[in-house]
């Protein structure tokens, strides 16, 4: 098949991109290079198709869409830093592209996977969260909750252009996915203590460290992704994808700095430094993963400990 994944630069598109090219399909991959990197594509260089362009350039987005077989779309402003720091670029990348982007997978009727996330939860500290639980979100002038209130408008477009259409669409939410190739540029905080520590700087823990948080090998969620969109039984349905081995930040920060080897000390840093005043977070995030577990016989298989060591291997290199 011919594979069109937007944002197919980034940290997850170029695992995902490896995966598909190794069942002999062709990949077609759109980044603007804001947050992907042209070196997350070295391996797959010269079997690819690679257009550098922005996802809200509606006649490039019809004319991929219209030559594929099938659309990934991953494209996203992502990362803590990105959405306190570049709010309204933010909201428009996010809602204006997956707005474009279902609108052309509609008029050429392609399936489509739609990929979300669990901020989509917001502040609902229910544990473990299920794909049909609340949300609870801050006040929607608080740009924390901006990313939040994006993605469940495009869950909801891309529900409804299944609900009316018939538009075969599936959708997933990803729970913290980490692994080699990501970068904590934009606030991801399993790579920048894993950075900080194999330098021996301080790790940079934000807030009291109490935050409980789960983290998915990349391996893992790429394996659940392909197991989705392979899926007749996925279309129409919203998929939690995570591991829910839970570890408080604190606990994080200490198990990397031992894992490494590492000389560095941790640190707190109050919320108003690391971000601004008045910034919020959510205190527990659990996924739920039974539902894609009894469906599609998907579960995580790589610990925290190989996660770490996985990602100090590659920030080593």
């Amino acid at each position: 098949m011919k594979y069109f994944l937007t944002g197919g630069a980034g940290f997850i598109g170029s695992h995902l991109t490896e995966k598909l090219l190794q069942g002999k399909n062709d990949v077609v991959i759109l980044d603007n290079l804001s947050t992907g990197r042209e070196v997350n594509l070295v391996n797959v260089k010269g079997k690819i198709k690679f257009v550098q362009d922005n996802i809200l350039n509606r006649e490039v987005i019809s004319k991929l869409v219209s030559e594929s077989d099938y659309v990934v779309h991953l494209a996203a402003a992502l990362g803590v830093m990105n959405i306190v720091n570049k709010p309204l670029e933010s909201m428009k990348t996010n809602l204006q592209g997956t707005e474009l982007i279902l609108e052309a997978a509609d008029k050429h009727n392609k399936p489509i996977l739609i990929t979300s996330t669990s901020e989509i939860y917001g502040k609902n500290e229910k544990v473990p969260l299920n794909e049909e639980d609340d949300r609870v979100v801050g006040h929607p002038l608080k740009s924390r909750w901006s990313y939040s209130e994006a993605k469940a408008v495009d869950e909801s477009l891309a529900y409804f252009y299944y609900l009316e259409n018939k538009l075969p669409v599936r959708i997933v939410r990803l729970f913290n996915t980490v692994g080699p190739r990501q970068v904590g540029n934009y606030g991801m905080v399993v790579p920048r203590f894993v950075s900080a520590a194999l330098k021996n700087e301080p790790l940079q823990v934000f807030g009291s460290g109490d935050q409980i948080r789960c983290f998915c090998h990349v391996d893992d969620a790429v394996r659940a992704l392909l197991n989705v969109m392979s899926s007749e039984k996925a279309i129409g349905q919203v998929f939690n994808i995570g591991n829910n081995q839970q570890i408080s930040i604190m606990g994080l920060a200490s198990k990397i700095v031992e894992i490494t080897n590492s000389k560095s000390q941790i640190i707190k840093v109050p919320y108003e430094e690391a971000y601004s005043e008045g910034f919020e977070d959510m205190q527990r995030r659990v996924p739920d993963i039974s539902k894609i577990r009894n469906i599609l016989g998907w579960s995580p298989e790589i610990g925290l400990d190989q996660i770490i060591k996985d990602i100090a291997a590659f920030h080593a290199n």
